[in-house]
C-alpha cells in the first residue's frame, strides 16, 4: 500500500500555471520593487481613506479638528510668544506668524509620530496578507499631507482676509515658488527619519513612549517660536539651532509665505541630511520588515 502511494505520487505532474506571488529569499534592502507599489496602489488609496476618517470618526467637530487645532495653537503662540515676549517680527501679524511655522511643524511632527507607530499599529494586518510594507508608512505620509495642504490653504485665507482688512499688507513674493521644494525636503526628512523610528521600535519598544517627547523638545530647538534672526550670533545655542536640519526648512516657510529674509542656500545642508535619513531609514524599514513577524 505504502509502495503504491509513494508510486501514485513519483507519477503526478507538479501542478503548472501563473502565479500571483512567489515566495523567495529576501531580497536586498535597495530592491524596493517599486512596481509592487504600483500594483497595491487601491490598498495605497483605501488606507489613507482610512487614516483621514478613523481619526475624526465620533467626534463632535469631525474633521473641523483640521482647521481648529493649528488655529488654537497659533492663537496660543501669538498671544504668549508673540505679544508678551515679543518673540515675534514686528510689522507682521503674530497670528500669521505663527502659523506659518506650525504647520509646516505639525506636518513632520505627525508624519514621525504616526510612521513610527505605523508597524505596531498594522501589526494584525501585517501578519496575516502580503503586501509591500512600505505602503502603511507612505500612507500615514500621505494623509498627513493631505491635512497639511488643508492647514496651508487656511493659512491663504486668513493672510488675504489681513491684506484685504488693510492691517496687513501680505506680499510674499516670487519665494512663494519655492513651497514645492520645500514641501519636498520636508516629506524626505520626516519619512526617512519616521521609518527609522519604526524599524528601532520593533525591537525597542519604549521608544514608543519616547519619540512623541522627544519630537516636541525638538521644536524648542527650532525657529518655530522665534525665527533665527532673533537668536544672536554669538549665542551657544545658534550653532545647535543652525544645526537642526529642520531649521532652514521652517525659516523657508517663513520667507516664502511671508516674504521675510531668508538664506536659501542653506536648504543644501537640510537635502543632504534629508536625503541620508531617507536613504537610512529605508534600509533599516527594510531590514527590520524581515524579522518583524517573529518580534511582534
Amino acid at each position: 500500500m505504502a509502495k503504491a502511494r509513494q508510486a501514485e505520487t513519483a507519477e503526478s505532474p507538479a501542478p503548472e500555471g501563473p502565479w500571483d506571488v512567489v515566495i523567495a529569499p529576501a531580497a536586498p534592502w535597495w530592491r524596493l520593487h517599486l512596481g509592487e507599489l504600483w500594483q497595491y496602489r487601491d490598498l495605497l488609496k483605501e488606507l489613507v481613506v482610512r487614516d483621514l476618517t478613523a481619526v475624526y470618526k465620533q467626534t463632535i467637530l469631525g474633521p473641523i479638528w483640521v482647521l481648529v487645532q493649528p488655529l488654537i495653537t497659533s492663537l496660543m503662540f501669538a498671544l504668549v510668544f508673540g505679544l508678551m515676549a515679543r518673540m515675534s517680527l514686528p510689522g507682521i501679524p503674530a497670528l500669521l506668524f505663527y502659523m506659518s511655522a506650525i504647520v509646516p511643524w505639525a506636518y513632520f511632527a505627525g508624519v514621525i509620530n504616526k510612521t513610527a507607530a505605523t508597524l505596531m499599529a498594522n501589526a494584525n494586518l501585517m501578519t496575516k496578507v502580503y503586501f509591500p510594507r512600505l505602503i502603511p508608512p507612505l500612507s500615514t505620509m500621505f494623509s498627513t499631507g493631505f491635512t497639511f495642504l488643508v492647514q496651508l490653504a487656511f493659512f491663504f485665507l486668513f493672510a488675504l482676509a489681513y491684506h484685504l482688512s488693510g492691517s496687513y499688507h501680505w506680499a510674499p513674493g516670487a519665494a512663494l515658488l519655492m513651497l514645492p521644494v520645500l514641501l519636498l525636503l520636508l516629506m524626505m526628512l520626516a519619512f526617512g527619519t519616521g521609518l527609522l523610528v519604526a524599524a528601532l521600535t520593533t525591537k525597542y519598544k519604549d521608544l514608543n513612549f519616547l519619540i512623541s517627547f522627544a519630537v516636541q523638545l525638538l521644536m524648542y530647538m527650532s525657529p518655530v517660536i522665534f525665527p533665527l534672526s532673533r537668536v544672536e550670533p554669538g549665542s551657544m545655542l545658534r550653532p545647535i539651532i543652525e544645526a537642526n536640519p529642520i531649521t532652514p526648512i521652517i525659516e523657508g516657510f517663513r520667507g516664502a509665505l511671508l516674504g521675510t529674509g531668508m538664506h536659501w542656500g542653506s536648504l543644501w545642508y537640510s537635502f543632504g541630511f534629508a536625503a541620508v535619513a531617507l536613504v537610512v531609514g529605508i534600509a533599516a524599514f527594510q531590514r527590520a520588515q524581515r524579522s518583524y513577524a517573529d518580534v511582534v
